[in-house]
């Protein structure tokens, strides 16, 4: 231990030679104050720069995203109001085509407009006054004639859409009123259509999530009046919340908004952009409170940084001023920083580099010397720290250097910063990565950091993997196909090569499901995805778009032949059967193939797609399992049925449905016992059309329902009209669809509509197919147990046509049995159709069935049908089916065989 006066008397000698080696060099040491001065200027007058170029940049920057906001807005807002001008034009050219006949309660459930609790449209005629609405139903209400759009409409022919100033509306809501004139066919006014809409429909799809607290995005009228405006994460604001002079007359464009010009007194930068079809502005105002508070942060900071770098070269001046006493605060300053350096990169958990540039004879950039790296940034590379100092980019990356390193480097170089990701593909025993790469110039020297980024990235790829894969198949989806198919009509457009569409569905699956389970009915389609990707060419596409429909992209087809060879390898391979372990059993399945091609059958994805599932359905329509290329006329047969089905939907209930009634008379003694509803169709333009012409479409689309429905309420109607006038009435037969005995609810219908009328259940009677009574369910059953529990009698309609066997007869022990036509007009023909027909009056006879033969047209047959004992006969030898009218007129009446005498 050293003792004190030692300690001090070494401190003195210590001080007194570092006074005299200050005295010896004071010419010398004067240099450091100056260079103190000058490199103390130098430095504060970069901070002052770096200050002001960042607050230039972020307010550049605000610009920018103010001015995105604002476009994206205005194209968001445009294809809203676009969506209800299309719906606009549409309805006026089905109100004009139509003669002014449009309903738009029957569109709404037709389907053909919109549903919505945001939008209601409303057609009113040349007085103003509501002809049709969505909202306001048969109501009545007072005219708008003295609205100002109206009147424009009404005074300018060519005025085309309108867009009103937000308005109470007729039923006192706060809407905006998008309108169109409608005309008559000379072109004279006749009123217009209108779809109201509330302010915020125009800003409710808009993502504001990358707005701050205090920004907004609003939008106005072209000529100033204001619609809605909307903070992120707020309400919508019904008022204004800035000055209506906040933007000029130019159409896009951006400003700074003084303070005084917002209810909350923020500065803002204020970016507008007018849409391009329809008189709008969309407005955005940015805040740069929070934003230029992060940026007083980092001035503070620099600032910080130049007082140390004073303090820094003050201390080095100091220093300086004995030669001694700088080498070694130099070395020891130097050794402080290394280590602190070496400390701080080692730690942390991106790989560093630090570059400098190599210029060749011309003073270009060819490569760069890795001055310095981390052991991180060694080992993404696999070679050893040491070795890496001092070598070229180019050796160290022979693969990567020219075509991703060194053109990432010279943007560094050319603009001070470069930010991307990289790939970094598999090497040897080290796996694929993906990093984050940031380059920052520094003089000659660029400072590189590497960020492993593989976990996230394989996340995000993973998650858009999921969201382009169907769960069951493992195919691509719908998403995903919506997304390849214009991008593989584009790239066939570039190349002028052929580009198929097949749309490929299975033929009554349904039926799969509904007998061994969904579980087994998945495994099927998974099955069959995967022989459908073993029969496709290696560059063609399958993808599920749901449910039991596939589509097969086909690119760069050589010809036609070789899409119709792929057609056919998918129907022979999805004809041989499936083994399914989830059941025991093997099914086969059919597939319905529509073939598009582009660019014969369409310029775009969608129509391509529209069109091959057009081509799908013509396939079904035909008998199914089999292909079809689409056609032009395939899409006019699609229309006019989509238009017969509207049409038909419309009849029913409005009055165009018809009965006609045809007798069914006692066999020996003409008496008539019965007669037989049968609706028909008083078209107002093709005029009165058989069951024949639609009740098919009736049964596809499930109208039949409605329709039977009526026709139960139609037939009592006239029994208690024909009672009331003390007519003999005789029971009534209607007929009644298998769809409608599957509802369960035939037997209320029945019930309530004798109730209503004050009907016996004797005077009723059910007709019904033979398809209707066959099924296993108990919910048919249980139907045709109910009807019969009224005590109305059924009968098995057109018995002999379909899947008819004696075990269903004894189950269900049904009242009669018609027999249809065709035997009947075979009767005739020889022993063999005798015996046949006997056979079917026997199996009735022995279940006590009354028997009713169907299609007597001549005297003979009836003869025949006399011998037989049929029970009663029914067809035009006794008489056509006659309007209700007519068909009371023969009530009454001992024999219908009078006239035949």
């Amino acid at each position: 231990m050293i003792p004190g006066s030692t300690m001090r008397r070494v401190q003195c000698k210590t001080v007194l030679r570092h006074v005299r080696f200050m005295l010896q060099n004071a010419g010398a040491l004067a240099l450091w104050p100056l260079a103190f001065v000058v490199l103390t200027a130098i430095l504060w007058t970069w901070v002052a720069w770096v200050v002001v170029h960042e607050k230039a940049a972020l307010r550049e920057r605000l610009f920018q995203s103010a001015a995105a906001h604002a476009r994206a807005s205005s194209e968001q807002i445009e294809r809203s109001i676009g969506q209800i001008d299309y719906l606009m034009l549409s309805l006026k050219y089905h109100w004009q085509k139509s003669g002014g006949t449009v309903d738009l309660e029957e569109q709404v459930r037709a389907g053909l407009v919109p549903k919505s609790t945001d939008l209601s449209v409303t057609i009113f005629d040349s007085y103003g006054m509501p002809v049709t609405s969505t909202v306001l139903g048969k109501r009545r209400t007072g005219s708008i004639a003295h609205r100002q759009y109206f009147s424009a409409h009404a005074a300018d022919p060519q005025l085309g859409l309108t867009i009103s100033e937000p308005m109470t509306s007729i039923l006192h809501r706060h809407v905006i009123f998008a309108s169109r004139r409608l005309d008559t066919p000379d072109g004279a006014f006749a009123g217009v259509v209108v779809v109201a809409f509330e302010p915020r429909y125009l800003l409710s799809l808009y993502d504001d999530t990358g707005l701050g607290s205090d920004d907004f995005i609003a939008v106005r009228r072209k000529d100033g009046v204001f619609f809605a405006a909307r903070q992120a994460g707020a309400p919508l604001l019904s008022t204004p919340i800035f000055g209506s002079d906040a933007i000029s007359a130019a159409p896009v464009g951006s400003m700074i908004a003084a303070g005084d010009r917002f209810a909350d007194g923020k500065e803002r930068v204020l970016a507008w952009h007018g849409a391009r079809t329809y008189p709008v502005v969309s407005m955005v105002g940015l805040s740069g409170s929070g934003r230029f508070a992060a940026q007083g942060a980092g001035e503070r900071d620099m600032m910080l940084f130049a007082a140390g770098g004073t303090l820094a070269l003050l201390l080095a001046a100091v220093i300086g001023a004995s030669r001694a006493a700088r080498r070694l605060r130099d070395q020891h300053y130097s050794r402080e920083v290394h280590h602190a350096y070496r400390l701080a990169t080692e730690n942390a958990r991106e790989g560093f580099y630090m570059l400098r540039a190599l210029s060749g004879p011309d003073e270009k950039i060819v490569d760069f010397r890795i001055e310095d790296c981390n052991e991180r940034g060694a080992a993404y590379r696999g070679i050893p720290r040491l070795a890496l100092i001092g070598s070229t980019l180019s050796a160290v990356l022979p693969v990567m250097f020219a075509k991703d390193m060194f053109p990432a480097c010279r943007k560094a170089m050319a603009n001070g910063l470069h930010e991307d990701e990289m790939y970094v593909p598999p090497r040897d025993a080290r796996p694929a990565q993906w990093l984050h790469r940031r380059l920052i110039r520094t003089g000659s020297c660029l400072a590189v950091t590497l960020r492993d980024i593989t976990d996230s990235k394989n996340h995000e790829q993973a998650l858009m993997r999921q969201a382009d894969t169907d769960p069951v198949t493992l195919l691509p989806n719908r998403h995903w196909l919506t997304a390849y198919l214009p991008a593989a009509v584009a790239k066939a457009e570039r190349d002028g090569t052929m580009l198929a569409v097949l749309f490929c569905d299975l033929d009554d699956f349904k039926n799969i499901n509904d007998t061994v389970g969904h579980a087994a009915g998945d495994a099927l389609l998974k099955a069959a995805g995967l022989r459908l990707g073993a029969v496709v060419r290696p560059q063609d596409k399958v993808a599920r778009l749901g449910g039991d429909e596939f589509t097969v992209i086909m690119e760069g087809a050589a010809s036609q032949d070789d899409v119709t060879a792929v057609a056919e390898r998918i129907i022979a391979t999805l004809l041989e059967p499936f083994r399914l372990d989830q059941c025991g059993q093997t099914h086969a399945v059919r597939a319905s193939i529509g073939i598009s091609m582009y660019p014969r059958d369409g310029a775009d994805g969608d129509a391509l797609l529209r069109h091959a599932d057009i081509a799908m359905h013509a396939v079904k329509t035909a008998g199914k399992g089999t292909y079809r290329y689409f056609e032009p006329a395939l899409y006019q047969r699609r229309l006019a049925k989509l238009r017969r089905e509207a049409e038909l939907r419309h009849a029913i209930g409005h009055e165009q449905l018809v009965l006609h009634y045809q007798p069914r008379v006692n066999a020996a003694t003409g008496e008539m016992t019965s007669m037989e509803a049968l609706v028909r169709w008083l078209h107002p333009v093709h005029g009165l059309l058989s069951p024949g012409e639609f009740i098919p479409l009736a049964e596809e689309n499930g109208s039949i329902v409605a329709l039977g429905g009526q026709v139960i309420e139609m037939a009592c109607a006239r029994l208690a009209l024909w009672k009331k006038q003390g007519l003999a009435v005789v029971p009534v037969s209607v007929n009644v669809s298998a769809c409608q005995i599957c509802t369960g609810d035939v037997s209320r219908l029945l019930a309530a509509a004798l109730q209503r009328h004050g009907l016996d259940a004797g005077l009723i009677e059910v007709e019904i197919t033979e398809s209707a009574t066959m099924g296993e369910g108990s919910t048919a059953l249980a139907a045709l147990a109910d009807i019969q529990a009224l005590g109305i009698d059924l009968y098995v309609d057109d018995f002999g046509t379909g899947y008819s066997c004696l075990a269903e007869l004894k189950r269900l022990r049904m009242d009669g049995l018609k027999i249809d036509r065709a035997f009947t007009s075979r009767l005739l023909n020889g022993p063999d159709d005798r015996a046949l027909f006997t056979a079917i009056v026997s199996i009735a006879r022995t279940f006590g069935m009354r028997i009713v033969a169907e299609g007597v047209e001549t005297a003979e047959q009836l003869q025949a049908l006399q011998h037989y004992a049929c029970d009663e006969v029914q067809g035009y030898y006794i008489s056509r089916p006659l309007p209700a009218e007519q068909a009371g007129a023969l009530l009454g009446r001992k024999s219908l065989f009078v006239e035949h005498a």
